[in-house]
């Protein structure tokens, strides 16, 4: 099932995109005055915007200006209008909050719906939410396209795994959505508890909330024998439902009549060449209560504008996420994402999809220690097995990375599980 928006001819879309900048940056101005300020320090008036191109005359926004303007600084609309207030937790000083009008929630549940759809569902799917309901904006949004899509939807929230396989297979759920790392959680309590996860009722995951590789894909579709998809979204934007895999798996389709994605250089802030990874920088075209001109998201992403093989829609695609600016470490000068990591240890035989990296300070000299779960067999055979896959990891990151980093190699569940996002960095460093 298609939206006929999804298909929309580029240029039909461009005047789309257009006609709705140019209210937003007029809402924007007359409404929230943080971005007055912004637009009169580069004399910019709401008339001056005439084609897309003027989109670069905007100014970024970034999580700073969110926090700075806690709670409800950035609303564009009076609380009376606001429907939902969601929160986005951060490590520290203030959150982030978002506010959504009435319609905004009719546009985030017919967002997450087109999502679902484009991951294959239909009304005829039962949808197991996995992910958190409350003040993350996860849960519900996903419920709200489950319904906007006529499918059924069991609001299991996360956690409770033991209770999510009996309902899974007592309720023949369909569609589990969740993070990609719970999953596999998921994948590995089934088999403690004498379940074969590959006989489960699911043919889709809908998975997302942190970045995952294709080799994990690869471990998720092997573990539950379904068809194992990336969804994107943040908080910020509207939640989950910005941009969603088809089956063909070839990029995220993102929903551009109301994202208006740019991809910038994360120094300069301007624009890289198609199919070039930056920054993926958003502007809600749509937003009532809480719009955002050119949201630096700290997502790195590639973009296509060409249309779909797989499915035939003409929205752009982004790529897998493949690393997060926040999420990067410098070590010694070179830049090191958790995805490259990942990607390495997917390829090598024996190592697990559990891994966690350690990163201290020794003689003012940064070192990265990578901790590694191993299958559990490794741990029954002699010392030299464990020495041969310790060095093979130890040179597939040096070969990679042009990095070299201390590896530990671990015994099965001895690095933390999670039912949300996995944490992937430890960070010892006295900086």
């Amino acid at each position: 099932m298609t939206w006929k928006q999804d298909t929309m001819e580029r240029e039909a879309l461009e005047a789309l995109q257009l006609k709705r900048l140019k209210d937003l940056v007029k809402r924007v101005y007359e409404n929230v005055p943080f971005y007055q300020k912004a637009l009169d320090e580069r004399g910019f008036k709401p008339s001056d915007v005439t084609s897309l191109d003027d989109l670069r005359k905007l100014p970024i926004t970034n999580k700073d200006a969110l926090r700075q303007n806690y709670p409800f600084g950035m609303f564009a609309t009076p609380m009376s209008e606001v429907a939902e207030i969601h929160v986005s937790s951060g490590t520290t000083g203030n959150p982030t909050v978002v506010g959504y009008s009435r319609n905004d929630i009719d546009v985030w549940s017919e967002v997450m719906a087109r999502t679902i759809a484009c991951a294959g569902g239909t009304r005829d799917d039962v949808v197991q939410n996995a992910y958190g309901y409350g003040l993350f904006t996860g849960g519900l949004g996903v419920h709200y396209g489950a319904l906007a899509l006529g499918a059924a939807v069991i609001p299991m929230s996360s956690g409770g795994t033991k209770r999510q396989l009996k309902l899974m297979k007592d309720f023949g759920a369909t569609i589990i959505t969740c993070t990609p790392s719970y999953a596999l959680y998921m994948a590995e309590t089934a088999r403690e508890l004498g379940i074969d996860p590959a006989e489960s009722s699911w043919r889709i995951g809908i998975f997302g909330a942190e970045p995952w590789t294709d080799g994990m894909r690869r471990e998720i579709e092997k573990a539950w024998n379904l068809l194992a998809t990336d969804v994107y979204g943040l908080s910020e934007i509207i939640g989950p439902g910005v941009a969603q895999e088809c089956p063909a798996k070839d990029g995220l389709h993102i929903w551009a009549d109301h994202f208006l994605p740019e991809i910038l250089d994360p120094d300069t802030y301007e624009p890289v060449a198609e199919g070039e990874s930056g920054v993926l920088t958003i502007t809600t075209l749509t937003k009532e209560a809480m719009p955002l001109l050119r949201y630096a998201t700290g997502d790195i992403v590639s973009i296509t504008y060409a249309p779909c093989d797989g499915c035939g829609r003409t929205m752009p695609r982004i790529s897998k996420i493949k690393g997060r600016t926040d999420d990067m470490l410098i070590i010694r000068g070179i830049n090191v994402f958790p995805s490259q990591i990942e990607s390495v240890l997917m390829e090598i035989e024996g190592a697990q999809p559990h891994y966690q990296l350690v990163v201290t300070r020794e003689h003012n000299l940064d070192q990265l220690e990578v901790w590694v779960e191993v299958d559990e067999r490794f741990f029954t055979d002699e010392i030299r097995g464990l020495e041969l896959l310790e060095r093979k990891v130890r040179e597939e990151i040096q070969n990679t990375l042009r990095l070299s980093a201390r590896v530990k190699l671990v015994e099965p569940k001895t690095i933390q599980r999670s039912e949300g996002k996995a944490k992937r960095v430890i960070d010892r460093r006295e900086l």
